[in-house]
């Protein structure tokens, strides 16, 4: 039997065939696609077969940045129109499904051994509902409802929820944002191109003067990459301080996420952000904003918070679901 799986992303696409073992999932191929490179989904997913020897795909299962409902998806960053019994068609496959992203990190996740986590913050062993928080391209969350048995992951699309400013600086950002985009989410801060939003914010109401490397670095890469990457090593304090005020918000709205789901066994921190800058991560500014509560700071104290550093977790999870359908 051989079963693909996908984790779909706004930036990279990354396909795998998977062969189920009675214990173990075994990866035949892998590959790793830039999504914008391809009108479809299915013109990514014809490329990643044609690369390899003919197989015969016994079962498939996507995690895709979106909300998938009735087995359809839109993607949120990507111009992509997903539906099962098209995929089914196209690939061909026997039987198709689609999950939230967060859905299948999160099967993912609960697959992983504990050297797979970094602890930010101790908190109390229990059992009990986990949650699962996760910037990339986007913001993604999900929570991991435990029914007294086993844990059972559901989707949502929290981070496009209002973005809530704690601080009169955070207050001015709203306002900066809601000048371009009119509705501010979280995933306009909490995100990749969120991380330069930041910076663009801090640049202009600072006024400060850019270094030109850092001037070039921003025209030639990733922006967000370029902010982080010198906002770690110190080497320009606008992006020192533009670092420091996206962790803070990213811990403020996990905090709001473990509330809302009242996660007492722990929140997880996924996604691809998450471990370029785990130093940041790992210190005080993010416990801080997570347990600033109020009444309930002590409960958020509680809450154990690991960092997955496990960058396949949601395509072993798309796998486990396709093993299992």
């Amino acid at each position: 039997m051989t079963l693909l799986a996908g984790d779909v992303g706004g930036t990279k696409t990354v396909l795998a065939l998977v062969e189920p073992g009675a214990d173990v999932l075994t990866v035949v191929r892998q590959g790793t696609l830039h999504s914008t490179e391809f009108a479809t989904f299915e013109a990514a997913v014809a490329r990643f077969l044609d690369d390899g020897p003919k197989v015969s795909i016994d079962g498939a299962c996507f995690g895709v940045a979106g909300p998938v409902v009735g087995g359809h998806v839109k993607t949120t960053n990507l111009p992509w129109d997903m539906d099962e019994a098209r995929l089914a068609a196209a690939i061909p496959a026997r039987r198709v499904r689609l999950l939230n992203d967060l859905v299948a990190m999160g099967e993912g996740m609960l697959a992983l051994l504990p050297a797979s986590f970094q602890t930010i913050q101790t908190g109390e062993p229990r059992g009990g509902t986990m949650a699962l928080i996760a910037a990339g391209t986007g913001l993604g969350e999900a929570v991991l409802f435990w029914d007294g048995k086993r844990h059972i992951v559901v989707s949502s699309e929290g981070g496009h929820v209002d973005f809530a400013p704690r601080t009169d600086l955070e207050a001015d950002l709203l306002r900066f944002l809601q000048n371009e985009f009119g509705h501010v989410s979280y995933e306009r801060v909490v995100s990749g191109p969120g991380l330069f939003n930041v910076y663009r914010f801090l640049r202009s109401r600072d006024g400060a003067s850019e270094p030109a490397w850092i001037r070039d670095r921003l025209a030639n890469g990733d922006p967000s990459a370029v902010i982080s990457e010198a906002g770690l090593l110190g080497e320009h304090a606008l992006c020192v301080q533009a670092l420091d005020m996206f962790v803070s918000i990213y811990g403020a709205e996990a905090g709001n996420l473990a509330l809302k789901s009242l996660a007492v066994s722990g929140v997880v921190i996924g996604g691809g952000i998450g471990p370029k800058i785990r130093k940041k991560l790992c210190s005080r500014i993010f416990r801080e904003a997570f347990c600033d509560k109020g009444r309930f700071s002590g409960l958020m104290a509680s809450i154990p918070v690991r960092l997955a550093l496990e960058p396949n977790a949601p395509l072993l999870g798309a796998a486990r679901v396709a093993a299992s359908f």
